[in-house]
């Protein structure tokens, strides 16, 4: 009977023992696995999503990418617009005053293919801190779905750019077009190569001397005549700096600047004198009545222009009347046939005769 008994108590203690090692294991595993002590105090802060993509229960909620907490729940909630996903999390009040009302919440990923978490950013936060039951606004990002999803177009465009491609290739493979028969027809390589030697032989005939450019490289009078230009150009150039010359008292001797300034001035004040209304000039500008005397004047002048048209007056009727040309035309005829006369038998007109009564 003693046996037994110290067989059932040695069962009984390694039973006991095994039940407190697997508490203490659980404890363990709780402690390095959570985020928070076992006894520590918890708020719980909520964010909706458009998506959980794949976000699970429990997993780290981070702050700045500090574990401060674990995802508690996560449910769809029904008429809540673009974001009816709710995301429930539990963090340790020791983080309260780090995470603000207005800090944003993000779903991210470790690395590509990692697990979802719960990313807090509180660095451009500056509400009050987050209590109990608060709602944390969310920060869209686009993940890997969404970055695919935009890149098909541009993945469609450079497939039908790459066939656009491929076709050209084609094209000038098949020796069609300018690019096709510059690279595969024969014939323009022999003209090209034709062409090629024709432009060894001109350079060297250039290098030889022979022709118009080649003397112009080769020979050196050329060289020669412009540098003996060059320094007649130097010579005019420091005659010029010198002040000889023409030019160079143009530009050298200060007396033309001072006759030329005194002109101006001496025009300005004459504008001057104008524009007050002194001498002639001015009057002319400036008084009214003057004007209107010209005015006056040019209009008798256009009556009297116009009577002379019509042939009124003894001025108009001898640029008008053309008998009155006529009959001085006929006088002076006659006149002149009479003085004819005259001189071919002056005793038949000069004679004077003398009677007594």
């Amino acid at each position: 009977m003693a046996s037994q008994r110290q067989l059932r108590w040695s069962e009984l203690r390694v039973g006991l023992t095994v039940v407190f090692a697997s508490i203490v294991l659980i404890i363990l595993i709780f402690l390095m696995t959570g985020s928070s002590g076992l006894f520590t105090h918890k708020i719980t802060l909520f964010s909706y999503f458009d998506n959980a993509s794949g976000l699970r229960v429990g997993a780290p909620v981070r702050l700045e990418g500090v574990d401060i907490g674990n995802v508690k729940a996560i449910r769809v909630v029904p008429g809540h617009g673009l974001t009816p996903v709710q995301v429930a999390m539990t963090v340790s009040t020791r983080f309260k005053d780090a995470v603000r009302t207005d800090s944003t919440a993000e779903l991210s990923t470790q690395g590509v293919l990692g697990e979802t978490f719960v990313d807090i950013d509180s660095r451009a936060a500056h509400g009050p801190p987050a209590q109990d039951g608060a709602v944390l606004p969310i920060h869209e990002r686009p993940d890997l779905t969404d970055m695919v999803r935009a890149s098909q177009s541009t993945l469609q465009n450079i497939q039908a750019l790459l066939q656009r491609v491929d076709s050209i290739v084609s094209f000038v493979q098949s020796g069609q077009g300018s690019v096709g028969k510059l690279i595969y027809d024969e014939a323009l390589y022999n003209r090209l190569n034709t062409t090629l030697a024709e432009f060894q032989k001109v350079a060297a005939a250039v290098t030889e001397g022979q022709g118009s450019l080649g003397k112009l490289i080769v020979n050196d009078d050329l060289y020669n005549r412009a540098n003996a230009s060059v320094d007649k150009l130097n010579a005019i150039l420091d005659q010029i700096n010198s002040g000889q010359g023409t030019v160079g008292k143009f530009i050298k001797d200060p007396s033309l600047y001072n006759n030329a300034n005194a002109t101006i001035s001496q025009a300005n004040q004459l504008m001057a004198d104008v524009n007050a209304g002194k001498g002639t000039l001015g009057l002319v500008t400036k008084d009214q009545a003057f004007a209107a005397k010209v005015n006056d004047t040019v209009n008798k002048l256009n009556a009297l222009a116009t009577q002379l048209n019509s042939g009124q007056g003894t001025v108009g009727k001898l640029l008008q009347d053309p008998s009155m040309y006529n009959n001085t035309d006929r006088l002076l005829t006659e006149t002149r046939d009479l003085i004819a006369a005259i001189r071919k038998n002056p005793k038949k007109y000069l004679t004077i005769r003398l009677k007594f009564f």
